[in-house]
């Protein structure tokens, strides 16, 4: 995204908004991880550096569509976890950029079962 506007030109990276739009899906309960997609094997939980994995965006002069890669945590309602999704990703592009979100198309491509605490597991040895 690029404005003019009297006093010079803005700027907005591609890599900003998928960024933006990926900390705002993990930031939303239910969702485990970003997937990385086929070629990058088994789905990791991503963050910092990573977080932009799993997001797909195309940006014009004022508005953006938005494709993730999700993984939604085993036992959530993931039509309603989406649907949170799709609303804080949204949300989140379209404050901090002033662009206007057209979609945001989610695609589930697994699901991730809760590790064992190590207490747990310690209990159980003794």
């Amino acid at each position: 995204m690029s404005v003019d506007n009297q006093t010079g030109m803005i700027r907005i990276s591609d890599d900003v908004v998928a960024t933006i739009a990926g900390l705002a899906a993990l930031e939303t309960p239910g969702i485990a991880a970003m997937s990385g997609g086929i070629s990058e094997g088994l789905a990791k939980r991503l963050s910092g550096k990573n977080v932009q994995k799993g997001v797909s965006v195309e940006v014009g002069q004022l508005e953006a569509a938005i494709d993730l890669r999700v993984i939604v945590h085993y036992g959530s309602k993931v039509q309603e976890v989406c649907r949170h999704l799709q609303e804080n990703v949204k949300e989140a592009v379209e404050n901090m950029t002033g662009l206007h979100v057209v979609e945001v198309n989610v695609k589930v491509e697994g699901v991730a079962f809760k590790e064992e605490e190590p207490e747990e597991v310690a209990l159980r040895i003794k």
